[in-house]
């Protein structure tokens, strides 16, 4: 074999440059299995160099079954790289890894790929060939063998990739087609509304603080007498807890009624919201 066959060869096996190939097959002396090896070091070389640079696009990628969702985030330097076919592949495929390690990130980055590398190594590969900071982000997996799941998708890239993912999992015996229509209606409207969570006494603490900390701001060079200002800081705390509760949100398909008001008027008994995931490119 020829050196322009395995500089050939090797661009197929690790989908570097030619450049960088070519320069590898020279200091293995013609040995692929060296060249390969050294193109890795030199990957791991660039991707940490890379590294310290921001990655703030993206997509996120949902996998999984009516029974089992799973939803990862891949970040990336650039909208650009976000649409690369490599890219696209790489974080499809990983989607569905995660699915089956149940979103556990340490044990996902150590799992073999189709091309028998792990993750983490063919993440640095990919880092060497594109040229930008690639990092795994948030990841999260629903299970639920008591009801339905679904999900919904916003600015689609490709198949189930996208920039907005939201799962969402409901608990109740009925699986008829009111329920999946529901279902997708919820994901859509946790998509626009972006709940803080599902009732008002589950929201963060620290969040509730915050803003309780804007509004007493807020309040504090008004000039209204005290008692006033706390019924005001009350009832702004108050429509803030129930502006972010799912529950309590208005239903962006019929605004004059509440998330809790339709789920009411589908009169299935045991049908209730067990929860919900949404994450966003760029939040």
């Amino acid at each position: 074999m020829s050196d322009i066959e395995k500089v050939k060869k090797l661009r197929e096996v690790t989908g570097a440059g030619f450049k960088d190939c070519n320069l590898a097959i020279k200091e293995s002396n013609g040995d692929i299995d060296k060249a390969i090896e050294i193109l890795r070091v030199k990957g791991i070389s660039k991707a940490s160099k890379k590294m310290t640079r921001d990655a703030k696009e993206g997509v996120v990628v949902v996998s999984g079954d009516e029974i089992k969702k799973s939803v990862i985030e891949v970040n990336c330097e650039t909208d650009f790289v976000a649409k690369n076919e490599d890219f696209i592949n790489f974080v499809k495929e990983l989607s569905e890894l995660n699915n089956q390690n149940n979103s556990n990130i340490d044990e996902l980055k150590t799992s073999k790929m189709i091309n028998g590398q792990t993750v983490e190594d063919n993440l640095v590969a990919l880092i060497a060939k594109i040229g930008e900071k690639i990092t795994i982000g948030k990841a999260k997996t629903i299970e639920n063998t008591n009801g339905v799941n679904n999900h919904y998708l916003h600015t689609v890239v490709k198949d189930n990739v996208a920039k907005l993912a939201v799962m969402v999992s409901l608990d109740t015996k009925d699986s008829s087609d009111t329920v999946k229509t529901f279902s997708k209606q919820l994901s859509m409207h946790i998509a626009a509304s972006n709940p803080l969570a599902l009732e008002s006494s589950s929201i963060d603490q620290a969040i509730i603080d915050k803003e309780q900390e804007l509004v007493t701001e807020e309040l504090k060079n008004s000039g209204k007498p005290e008692d006033i200002a706390k019924k005001i800081s009350l009832g702004k705390m108050n429509k803030f807890k129930e502006e972010n509760a799912l529950l309590t949100q208005a239903w962006v398909m019929e605004p004059k009624k509440k998330v809790q008001d339709i789920l009411k008027e589908l009169s299935i008994a045991d049908l209730k919201i067990k929860e919900f995931y949404r994450i966003k490119i760029g939040e």
